[in-house]
């Protein structure tokens, strides 16, 4: 058989919902690529997986793609695993599949577990239209202007974070939207899995004091829609665009109407809020 990449989805927690596929794949392969190979190594001696393991991370994944792909050009397999959920998702990966695509060579993904999805599907929030971004930003300016974003039709938002964490975050969101909804989803699959819904306001209430425990996927609802006839807020992005056109020389009203342009907003909406703000 050709050489190939193969990218292996692994168990979040529940070391049972590894897939068959995903067992014959590790089992087929000439060499396992693995984020923690000490990691790696309990979930195949479990399941009585022989494949050799080298170490694929971000300190040394540049190096190593070189290694891997020249490897399966000589007609290896090669699977692709992380700690936990799919390969590639605020994991390593990208650069090995990036390098396997320039060089021609096929790259196989499996389906498997994913913690953004169970989380998603278990917060009880929409999910139609959603986005994943990642471990969410640390700086709060960030944050706000990440929260404050909403759009109605941009879904869902779908986050990592740290637990210690968790408290400063829901404060931002409780800062934007306290009626948002959100749920906490933590320790998914394990033992102790929890997921907690309400507002933003309650949430930041609940954890103010004590963190949660374990791994954590943040589900924030998309904001409400404004109802019929009134206009929806201007984001801060915007509203501090339209500030440095009027710094910059321009009439509040034209820049409020270009900014408007640009983004689909209201102008009256971006003229009142710079406007209102304080000087």
């Amino acid at each position: 058989m050709s050489g190939r990449l193969v990218v292996c989805p692994t168990p979040i927690g529940n070391l049972e919902d590894i897939t068959l596929r995903v067992l014959a794949a590790l089992r087929e392969a000439d060499v396992i690529a693995a984020e923690d190979t000490r990691h790696t190594r309990q979930l195949l001696d479990r399941y009585g997986v022989n494949a050799p393991l080298v170490s694929y991370h971000e300190h040394n994944e540049e190096r190593r793609t070189a290694e891997l792909v020249s490897r399966m050009q000589s007609g290896d397999v090669v699977a692709l695993v992380s700690d936990a959920g799919m390969p590639l998702v605020s994991d390593p990966g990208y650069v090995l599949v990036r390098g396997c695509v320039a060089a021609g060579l096929a790259v196989e993904v499996l389906p498997g577990p994913s913690a953004a999805l169970t989380a998603l599907v278990a917060s009880g929030l929409p999910s139609d239209s959603w986005r994943f971004v990642g471990f969410l930003p640390r700086k709060k300016g960030e944050l706000r202007r990440l929260f404050s974003s909403g759009d109605p039709a941009g879904g869902t938002l779908v986050a990592f974070e740290s637990p210690r964490r968790v408290p400063a975050s829901l404060a931002v969101l409780a800062s934007v939207d306290p009626e948002r909804l959100v749920a906490v989803a933590r320790e998914l699959t394990k033992l102790h899995e929890e997921v907690v819904r309400g507002t933003a306001s309650e949430l930041a209430a609940r954890y103010a004091e004590e963190p949660p425990r374990g791994e954590i996927v943040l589900v924030v609802a998309p904001p409400a829609a404004p109802l019929a006839g009134e206009e929806a807020p201007p984001s801060e992005g915007a509203v501090a665009a339209v500030a440095r056109l009027v710094e910059a020389g321009a009439k509040p009203r034209i820049a409020a109407g270009v900014v408007a342009d640009l983004t689909g907003g209201s102008a009256n909406a971006l003229y009142r809020a710079v406007a209102e703000k304080p000087r």
